[in-house]
């Protein structure tokens, strides 16, 4: 699995004009699974999104994690993310889950951060989301969790 994770101070996901997910200061997390992907790989990724050390401590150094300062949590599907763009101009989707398997898999990340982090909202799998953010810092990062 593949995430892009971005420490903001607020976001939100609107699908045809509803917001369905809002969060505070936090993280948006934008999430692809890869064909070989298992729940494994989903739970590897929660736990590091969710204890990556990216919100400033009183020194004012990256040493608190999303549950250390009890932020949101914003999981938006996003199968994009699962390009290969080594060659050419045109993205190859080829090692990107299929459909059934994303949705699957992304439910099931969905349903884990449910239940171990309350303060999660969500995106629509298979929607055209509007997703609005602003990213703190900017603080992006890569992550992903392969092979597990």
């Amino acid at each position: 699995m593949i995430s892009i994770i971005q420490r903001v101070t607020q976001a939100k996901v609107t699908v045809n004009g509803i917001d369905i997910g809002v969060i505070g200061t936090g993280i948006m997390a934008l999430v692809a699974v890869e064909k070989t992907d298992t729940p494994k790989q989903a739970d590897r990724l929660l736990e590091r999104i969710l204890n990556y050390r990216i919100f400033a401590d009183a020194d004012d150094k990256m040493n608190l994690s999303l549950r250390d300062i009890q932020g949101g949590l914003l999981l938006v599907p996003q199968f994009t993310l699962a390009a290969n763009t080594d060659t050419g101009n045109r993205p190859s989707f080829a090692s990107a889950a299929p459909p059934e398997l994303g949705r699957e898999l992304f439910g099931y990340l969905q349903q884990r951060a449910q239940e171990t982090y309350p303060a999660s909202q969500f995106g629509e799998f298979g929607a055209d989301m509007k997703v609005a953010l602003i990213n703190d810092g900017p603080v992006t990062f890569t992550l992903r969790c392969q092979g597990i």
